[in-house]
């Protein structure tokens, strides 16, 4: 009795797993807000409001000039949002964020206010872990957050193991690292080890602000500015935290697993 019981409340259930990438992703919460987006022809050259409420110190302006936001340094809290009184800068709502390099993070002049998003691996890089793909997850001084949306992956609603990808308990078993954290001090040996333990090829993925700048923590002497400052980069996904969707568009991006460019 229990288990046709079981059996028939599964089936009722259905199926709970997203279908992204198959189809659009459902919004992000409005509290979120995804993206940003710098439009600087909107910009007055004299104002330097964003700048100044700014946390991270990721708008940047010189004189007379437009602002420079860095996505690799943003906390997504829309201060700039609120203080900028031409609405030059804008939250688009848009999951997508992940690049393969540090400086496409940079959102500044005209025809570069939006991000150019990450491309996928080449050649034998992509062969080899196209369809399979292991990493070994270093929380290098984080604070958590970032931990728990990749865990998210992990669950019914996400089931990241069914586009190959899983986490994996040794760098030994692993194809890379996926790092979170500014890289503490006491964290900086620990991950170069655990980098030179993964064998070649190999690839690492920082996820967060604090593994892409050092985030809050960047101008403390007990960290360092993000992970490639201590070993290489292959792709930068920024938030703080980032959304799962956010992550997981990250990884299909580099693996070139989306059937369509959602």
């Amino acid at each position: 009795m229990f288990i046709r019981d079981t059996i028939l409340s599964r089936l009722k259930r259905g199926c709970q797993t997203i279908h992204y990438p198959r189809q659009a992703p459902p919004p992000l919460p409005d509290r979120h807000g995804g993206a940003l987006r710098l439009e600087s022809s909107k910009c007055p050259n004299e104002c330097s409001l964003c700048a100044q409420v700014c946390p991270s110190k990721a708008i940047s302006q010189a004189n007379g000039t437009a602002p420079v936001l860095d996505l690799g340094k943003c906390l997504f809290c829309a201060e700039c949002v609120k203080a900028c009184p031409s609405q030059a800068i804008l939250r688009t709502g848009d999951y997508r964020m992940a690049t393969r390099q540090r400086k496409d993070l940079l959102l500044s002049s005209p025809g570069k206010e939006e991000l150019r998003l990450a491309a996928s691996l080449e050649g034998k890089m992509l062969k080899m872990f196209g369809r399979s793909l292991k990493l070994r997850q270093v929380s290098a001084g984080g604070c958590g957050a970032c931990e728990a949306d990749i865990n998210v992956l992990g669950t019914i609603g996400w089931d990241l193991s069914r586009f190959g990808i899983r986490y994996v308990a040794s760098p030994r078993h692993a194809d890379g690292l996926l790092v979170t954290g500014p890289v503490s001090k006491n964290m900086d040996l620990a991950l170069k080890k655990t980098y030179a333990a993964v064998s070649e090829p190999k690839i690492v993925i920082a996820v967060g602000v604090c593994a892409i700048s050092g985030g809050p923590f960047a101008s403390h002497s007990q960290v360092n500015r993000g992970v490639d400052t201590v070993i290489p980069v292959d792709l930068y996904i920024p938030g703080c935290p980032p959304h799962p969707l956010t992550i997981l568009d990250g990884f299909l991006r580099l693996l070139n697993r989306l059937e369509k460019q959602v």
